[in-house]
Order: C-alpha cells, then sequence, then structure tokens
C-alpha cells in the first residue's frame, strides 16, 4: 500500500502533486489500447483479464521469478495465474511494476486494499465482484483516470470505424483517435510480409506491380487514416537502425526484385526501407501528422520465448545506441523538402538522453514550440531514475517547458497509472530544483509548467481540437 504522499519530498511538489498535477485530465497520445474494447465497453471477467492478460511488464518479472509460461501467458486457470503474479509481486521490490501495480489497483478498486498484506482470495473475490457491477466497463475505468484523449496504434490495413464509434457518444467524456503503425510497410525481410501485401492489394484496390503503385496504395490509406481523425504516425527503428538514401532509380530496382523473388540483401533492405521511410515523413509532413520514432530495441533475443509467446512480448532487451548521423540524415532529408513534421523521438537507450535533448533544438520552425520532442522515458527506462535523468536532460539541453509529457504505451487499461507515477516524480523533481534555487519559488509560474507538461504542451502538439474534448 502506498502512502498518499508517495514520491512528494517537500511540501512543494506535495502542492503541485495534490492541487494541480492529480486533477489534471490525461491525453494519452500513444497506446496499444483495443479501440473495439473500448467502443463495447467491454466488461472483463475477472481480475486477471484486466490486470494481468496484456501486461508485458508483469509477465516478464513473472518469467525472471522462475513462474512457467503456462501460469503467465498459457493454458492455467484465471485465478492460478493470478496467484501466481501476486507471489511474484512483494520479489518485484525496486521494480517500478511494484509501485504501478498499486497504484492500478487503489485507483480504480479502492485505495484500502493492501496487496501485500491482504489475502488473495479475498482480493480475488473484491476485485471480481467489482467487474460484475455496472460502473466498472472498460469506459468506466477510462473515467476513473480521468482520460480526455487517447490515440491507439493501428496497422495500415485496420478498419477504423470502432474509433469513431468509441468517440461518437459524448457521454464517454473522452476522444479515441487512430495512430497509423507503419511498421508493416518497411517490413520486408518478415516471412509475413508477402501475405501482407496481398492484404494490402485487396484493401487499398490497387494491384501492386512496381514501387509507384505501392506508393499510391500507401497513400490511398493514408488519405483513409486522416479522414478517419488520424493525428500521428509512430515507426519503430530499432537496434541498429541505419538511414541510407537510394536514388529513386534504384529504389525501383530493389522494389522489383523484392516482388520477383521476394529475398534482398541485408544493405538492400536498409536502402529500400530509407526510401520508403522519407516518402512516409514527408507525406507526414504534407498531412500534419506527427511522426513518432521509438529507437533502439532489441527485440531478437530468445528464440524460444519468441515461439512460445510472440504475440505478448516481454522478452525484448535494450539495444545499442542510436546512429546519431542517421536519425540527422533522415531528419534533415525532410527538412531539406519542407515537410518535415513534428517529430517525437523516443530512446530505449539512456546513454542517448543528451544527444536527443541536444537534437530538440537542431530542427526547429518559426510559430511551433519544441517541433522536434525529447519523447517521456520509454520501456525499460520508464521507472524514477529513467524519467528523472530524462527530464534532466531535456532541461539541460532543450525547454521543459515545451515538453509534452507522459503515455503509457500498453495494452492494460490500467495502465494510465503511470501518468500519475510520472506527474509525482514531475512534481517531486521541480520541488527539489526550487529548494535548491534552480527554478523560482513561484507557485503560478509552477502551476503554469505543471498543466502545460502533464496536458496542455500536448494537446497542442497532436493538434487535438480543444472544442472536441468535454
Amino acid at each position: 500500500m502506498l502512502e498518499n504522499d508517495f514520491l512528494l519530498n517537500n511540501e512543494i511538489a506535495k502542492y503541485l502533486y495534490h492541487q494541480i498535477a492529480q486533477k489534471l485530465p490525461i491525453i494519452d497520445y500513444h497506446n496499444h489500447l483495443n479501440p473495439l474494447a473500448i467502443a463495447n465497453n467491454k466488461k472483463f471477467k475477472n481480475i486477471t483479464e484486466l490486470w494481468i492478460y496484456d501486461d508485458q511488464y508483469k509477465h516478464r518479472l513473472m518469467r525472471i521469478n522462475g513462474v512457467g509460461e503456462n501460469y503467465i501467458t498459457g493454458d492455467a486457470p484465471d485465478y492460478e495465474k493470478f496467484l501466481a503474479w501476486m507471489e511474484t509481486l512483494p520479489k518485484t521490490i525496486g521494480n517500478p511494476v511494484y509501485q504501478w501495480s498499486q497504484l492500478e489497483i487503489s485507483y480504480i478498486f479502492g485505495a484500502d486494499i493492501n496487496l501485500l498484506k491482504d489475502d488473495p482470495l479475498e482480493i480475488w473475490q473484491r476485485c471480481n465482484q467489482k467487474l460484475g457491477e455496472n460502473g466498472f466497463g472498460v469506459i468506466d475505468i477510462l473515467k476513473k483516470w480521468n482520460v480526455a484523449f487517447l490515440s491507439t496504434s493501428d496497422d495500415l490495413l485496420d478498419g477504423l470505424e470502432t474509433h469513431q464509434q468509441a468517440s461518437a457518444d459524448q457521454n464517454h467524456q473522452f476522444l479515441v483517435k487512430p495512430s497509423l503503425r507503419a511498421d508493416a510497410v518497411l517490413a520486408f525481410e518478415t516471412p509475413t510480409f508477402t501475405n501482407w501485401l496481398t492484404k494490402f492489394t485487396n484493401i487499398s484496390g490497387i494491384e501492386i506491380t512496381n514501387l509507384d503503385s505501392y506508393l499510391q496504395a500507401i497513400n490511398i490509406r493514408l488519405d483513409y487514416f486522416q479522414k478517419s481523425g488520424c493525428l500521428s504516425s509512430d515507426h519503430a527503428l530499432d537496434s541498429g537502425f541505419i538511414f541510407k538514401l537510394p536514388t529513386k532509380t534504384i529504389a525501383e530496382k530493389l522494389f522489383a526484385k523484392l516482388l520477383n523473388d521476394g529475398h534482398l540483401t541485408n544493405d538492400e533492405i536498409v536502402e529500400l526501407q530509407s526510401y520508403l521511410l522519407q516518402f512516409l515523413g514527408i507525406e507526414y509532413g504534407k498531412r500534419k501528422l506527427v511522426m513518432q520514432l521509438h529507437i533502439g530495441a532489441q527485440r531478437t533475443t530468445s528464440t524460444r520465448l519468441k515461439k512460445i509467446a510472440a504475440k505478448y512480448g516481454g522478452f525484448a532487451a535494450i539495444g545499442n545506441p542510436l546512429d546519431i548521423e542517421s536519425i540527422c540524415m533522415f531528419l534533415d532529408t525532410l527538412e531539406k523538402e519542407s515537410t518535415l513534421p513534428k517529430t517525437i523521438l523516443y530512446t530505449l537507450n539512456a546513454v542517448d538522453n543528451e544527444r536527443i535533448g541536444t537534437l530538440t533544438g537542431s530542427f526547429t520552425e518559426e510559430g511551433i514550440r519544441g517541433k522536434v520532442q525529447f519523447g517521456p522515458a520509454w520501456w525499460f527506462n520508464d521507472h524514477y531514475d529513467g524519467f528523472v535523468k530524462q527530464l534532466t536532460a531535456l532541461a539541460s539541453y532543450g525547454m521543459l517547458s515545451t515538453f509534452i509529457g507522459m503515455t503509457s504505451d500498453s495494452r492494460s487499461f490500467l495502465s494510465l497509472s503511470r501518468h500519475y507515477y510520472f506527474r509525482r516524480i514531475l512534481c517531486s523533481l521541480i520541488g527539489e530544483w526550487v529548494e535548491k534555487g534552480l527554478l523560482p519559488d513561484d507557485k503560478q509560474v509552477l502551476q503554469v509548467l505543471v498543466e502545460d507538461i502533464c496536458c496542455n504542451n500536448a494537446i497542442a502538439y497532436i493538434n487535438v481540437e480543444k472544442k472536441e474534448l468535454v
């Protein structure tokens, strides 16, 4: 059980959090939540389905604790999976999941539940009873988090009608918008690309026989996404990302080779991906879509775990530091075309913090505050030290006041707790800086800073129409 002033180490921090940050609505501009579950106001059959099924962070810690996969993503009964997690939880002390888990349960099911001392069966029964009542569907849970805006991650071929349905009922009091996760467009080396391309042909209505027809089909889907309310895109630039732009002639030859025999060398894949990434970046810029780049994951680790639990994940690692020259070349290529979109850079390797912090001032545009953003501490970095390092680097090398704040980046409807975890750390850090004389001891100035970082900057940056927010 966490204290009310958890992470708030001085009076300034307590004031900023309790009086300001905690009351602000959540603008969650990047997550992997299921829009259909929102549209249907899904009811969960038990606490395991809500709390454990889709949480890769919990899965990872259970594996580290030696729990068998059958009790994580396998066929074990839900109550046994719940018990396996409850047995693991006390041993996660020091990991942010230990704190998140308590925030998740206390915010939604009651602050008096003590996950470490209460009988697991009683917790199971109490939470399940609540989930069976009216007021505990997905929409109700999102309201409890004070969500105002959600942007999900959607493949280029996904239908987006559910987002419109989820936002249609103004009684929901929040918006649900799609965001294009365009990795499949560049996934030439994957075994599933051929099947994906066949589906793409059917959905777009364009027979893809060469590079130009591929680009035409992409634009058709980009038009569809934009008409459906899409405001942003996302790309996973994993460990080893290199940008090496070929001429269009070379790119055409490489795509023809891909269609003919399905095989490209590693160098050829880099070139063709670079060409497509440039094309997409230009289109995002033309359409005023925010471009998110998640950099530095090492996703190829255990072959065994990938076979067992691929769709659940939880077995990736931190990859190599970013190739700063490649990122700069990519952004510069777009800027030369006057089509560089607003861009959020996330890094999985914290050694990149200072370099990305400096990049926020390397590509700017008149009239746009913080055009290039250093995204919030991501994945393996979204713990106390990770947030402090990211915030400190941004403040030292860029402008903290332009920061667009936290996003959950999760599949779990309880993961919105991370916004409150982040807000506590933000207020604590600001309080410490005030005590050291690094920031002014002025509540009005500090209130504006907290409100902008937690809410206002993201609304302006993502181009959410305030009139749409209830």
